[in-house]
């Protein structure tokens, strides 16, 4: 219907003043105007006697008597209405669930508001209308809730506008001169306010909390790390100690057989006193050397352990990156070694 209308606009509309037409009158020659626009333009053309549709400009005499045209103001009220329908919006009735205006009858609506004076909810409608019957703020009221009296003071009927923290219980002015006297109590306001500092201070103690756990859990993680390198650089000194032993024991067999084969040589000669003064001088160095390692060098079973931790760097050869790091950690260590006489016996 509304389509129909709309096709039909310039029908129910006055040209002269622009608007929908109001005690529609029709011309002769077809055109609509509201009565007072159309009496007012001809009121100006009334010196001339000649009056004439200000649309087609057809000539009128004498002056036509006007009236209401009761087809067009029926076809104007319906287009009003149904402009009425789609402009209010569809009522929003209760669904399961909701809280229910107290107010309506029939099928209730959704209540959107409470009163904790009246103890009703009120849908937007019944709500305006309360508004209009008692002065903004004279009432309490609440988003809409369906449990008011669980509000309400059961002994005096009255709001429960005061908390007792002594019973930890919500309560009226008048508990409050009664069984609540002297008990520590403020608003329910105030509580409220107090409760919301605390929660959110209790959630900051929290996440520090947190923090700190996440923080001894890195410290653990770390010290796992630092053990781990603690067991790998002691495993790079003994590996050092048994390589820079190695390597004295080889340089002093050297030097033995180097010894032994003066010696070979020396059994040959005839000189008996030269013989004997070369092996005497001989002996003693070797007494000495073997008193010397006896108390420097470490005994088979020592040695055994660091030829097994030896094994063990060697067996990480597979691992290019490990063999790579150890031969650099090595390097470093033997160098210092042998700047500082680590490890080394002295020697005669």
């Amino acid at each position: 219907m509304a389509d129909g209308f709309q096709r039909h606009q310039d029908t129910i509309s006055c040209s002269v003043c622009l608007d929908v037409l109001k005690d529609p009158v029709s011309l002769h020659c077809g055109h609509n105007y509201c009565m007072v626009c159309i009496e007012g333009f001809w009121d100006k053309e009334h010196e001339t006697g000649l009056y004439s549709c200000p649309q087609c400009r057809q000539i009128f005499t004498p002056r036509p008597v006007l009236c209401k045209n009761p087809l067009i103001a029926e076809m104007v009220e319906q287009l009003r209405r149904t402009r009425l329908q789609a402009a209010s919006p569809a009522p929003c009735y209760a669904e399961p669930g909701d809280v229910e205006c107290d107010v309506c009858t029939g099928r209730k609506l959704k209540a959107v508001k409470s009163c904790l004076v009246c103890l009703l909810s009120y849908c937007e409608t019944h709500f305006n209308l309360h508004d209009q019957l008692i002065p903004r703020g004279a009432h309490m009221v609440t988003d809409a809730t369906g449990r008011l009296q669980e509000r309400i003071c059961p002994q005096h009927s009255k709001i429960f506008e005061i908390f007792c923290r002594t019973d930890q219980t919500f309560i009226c002015y008048l508990c409050m001169t009664d069984q609540h006297k002297n008990h520590d109590t403020v608003s329910v306001a105030a509580e409220r306010t107090e409760k919301q500092v605390r929660t959110v201070q209790m959630s900051c103690e929290e996440k520090e909390l947190q923090e700190l756990r996440r923080s001894v859990e890195a410290l653990k993680v770390s010290q796992k790390r630092n053990d781990r390198l603690q067991d790998f650089f002691q495993g790079c000194f003994s590996v050092m100690f048994f390589h820079t032993v190695c390597k004295v024991l080889e340089e002093e067999i050297t030097e033995l057989n180097r010894r032994d084969a003066e010696l070979q040589q020396l059994s040959h000669t005839e000189d008996n006193i030269f013989f004997l003064q070369v092996t005497s001088l001989h002996c003693n160095h070797l007494q000495k050397k073997l008193v010397s390692y006896g108390a420097a060098l470490p005994n088979r079973k020592v040695l055994a352990s660091f030829k097994a931790v030896d094994d063990r760097f060697v067996s990480l050869s597979g691992d290019s990156m490990a063999a790579a790091l150890v031969s650099q950690i090595l390097s470093c260590l033997f160098l210092s070694a042998e700047m500082f006489g680590v490890f080394c016996p002295s020697r005669i």
